[in-house]
């Protein structure tokens, strides 16, 4: 990151946003898209991908592990895949950029194929641990050499005799778990995760897709996973949804800035990642789900969001943390705006993200006025119903404390600015001229 030039920008206080909000193709699927149409045999069609920074690089992490991946249009890609096992040694570093899901999956992938594959990344994901990742796939059979604290850059050996594993999830992770599942994939027997609480399930969906195995069974622990291992996956035809945590940062803009109405049309609405929505609804925001679908297996619709509505403070469950982990940060913003408090516990997952994105949601609001109490795994937003704005906040690497900040400085008395905009480019490339195109007065230095 040394060449790293940041991008300062401000946002000012905007009304009347307005328009149709076009969001990029959900980072999640797109991420596991690409991995599973590796591990097919045979040539996967993909359409709506997101091409942000970090989807390209697991793009090029496919390709060093020897699969033909082919952009043939705006969002459209195929994948001649290598099938279960089938993975080559790649021939250089393995650089996952800021994709913290991309290079975890990947090692899952890889973990119980008999080679070895060194991964490294940016300034921010080279301080996040990859320690939860390599215990359980240290039980298939693989070893790994790295920093101390398995920390980026490090070196994994693939199992050569892999074994199946039962594994009970210590914290709720939809990565973790989807790292174990397609380490499983190559493992003779039945692979089995436990989770304690349901997340995201994008991974258990897209097997079934491409033809694995899979069955879900409640126990008295929680809810198991369990997979066959060595099918033949199937190639397939994907459509990818549109992303419901990109589309949080217009909707949040949307109900932020006076006299606004947008239409963000197809966003999925799996109910593991929906919790966002969920929540706003409890905070009586005004948000229409139209035309209610279903594409690429995933449940999708158009949300109408209107300004207008009095916000109030809620109690988040701290259950509902693994369907909207990544959008605590724009909602602590909008909570700024509502009335009363908002308060957001069970979240310390927050703080081994892009950023410590408690620490950073905490001061940025505090630099722009806002009264909010941190606490170990969350914090408290004492919301006024207005933002007196006029701060610097530090983004530290971290798109979405940019995105969530702008945000912000829609209806604050003051302007708001962020000091990089640059990491957006890794999940939202087309952020900034979106929202300008709805009317948000956003200025880059």
């Amino acid at each position: 990151m040394s060449s790293h030039q940041p991008r300062p920008a401000t946002a000012h206080r905007s009304r009347g946003l307005s328009g149709t909000a076009t969001i990029p193709g959900d980072k999640s699927v797109s991420h596991r898209a690409l991995i599973f149409g590796t591990l097919a045999v045979g040539e996967t069609r993909v359409t709506g991908l997101l091409e942000g920074e970090d989807v390209l690089g697991t793009a090029q992490a496919m390709r060093a592990f020897g699969a033909q991946v082919i952009r043939t249009g705006k969002g459209a890609w195929t994948i001649h895949g290598l099938g279960v096992g089938g993975l080559m040694e790649p021939e250089d570093v393995i650089d996952c950029g800021n994709a913290g899901t991309g290079v975890r999956l990947i090692m899952g992938m890889m973990a119980t194929c008999p080679i070895s594959a060194t991964f490294t990344g940016d300034a921010s994901l080279r301080r996040r641990p990859m320690g939860r990742i390599l215990d359980p796939l240290r039980r298939f059979g693989a070893t790994s050499m790295g920093r101390a604290g398995g920390l980026l850059p490090l070196t994994l050996k693939g199992a050569a005799d892999p074994v199946p594993v039962e594994y009970s999830l210590p914290v709720p992770s939809a990565q973790v778990k989807s790292a174990v599942l397609l380490a499983g994939l190559n493992a003779p027997g039945e692979t089995v995760v436990i989770e304690r609480e349901p997340t995201r399930d994008h991974t258990e969906r897209m097997l079934r897709g491409f033809g694995a195995e899979v069955a879900v069974e409640d126990l008295p622990e929680g809810r198991a996973i369990r997979l066959t291992g060595r099918p033949e996956l199937r190639p397939q035809t994907i459509a990818v949804p549109r992303d419901p945590s990109s589309a949080a940062f217009p909707v949040a803009a949307a109900l932020i800035a006076e006299g606004s109405e947008v239409l963000v049309p197809n966003i999925c609405l799996n109910p593991t990642r929906a919790g966002f929505y969920q929540t706003l609804a409890e905070m009586g925001a005004d948000i229409a789900h139209e035309d209610p679908r279903e594409e690429g297996g995933e449940p999708v619709a158009d949300l109408r969001v209107r300004h207008g509505a009095t916000l109030r403070g809620v109690e988040v469950p701290p259950a509902r943390a693994p369907s909207m982990i990544d959008e605590y940060p724009v909602l602590a913003c909008l909570a700024a705006y509502a009335e009363g408090d908002t308060v957001m516990r069970g979240i310390g997952e927050l703080r081994v993200k892009e950023s410590d994105r408690i620490a950073a949601v905490v001061a940025g609001l505090r630099a722009n006025g806002v009264e909010v109490t941190e606490e170990p795994d969350g914090m408290i937003v004492h919301g006024r119903g207005q933002v007196p704005g006029g701060g610097t906040v530090a983004t530290h690497l971290d798109h979405r404390i940019a995105m969530s900040f702008l945000c912000l400085g829609l209806g604050a008395a003051a302007p708001v600015s962020v000091d990089d905009t640059a990491p957006i480019a890794t999940s939202f490339p087309n952020f900034m001229s979106l929202m300008a195109a709805l009317g948000a007065e956003i200025v880059t230095a």
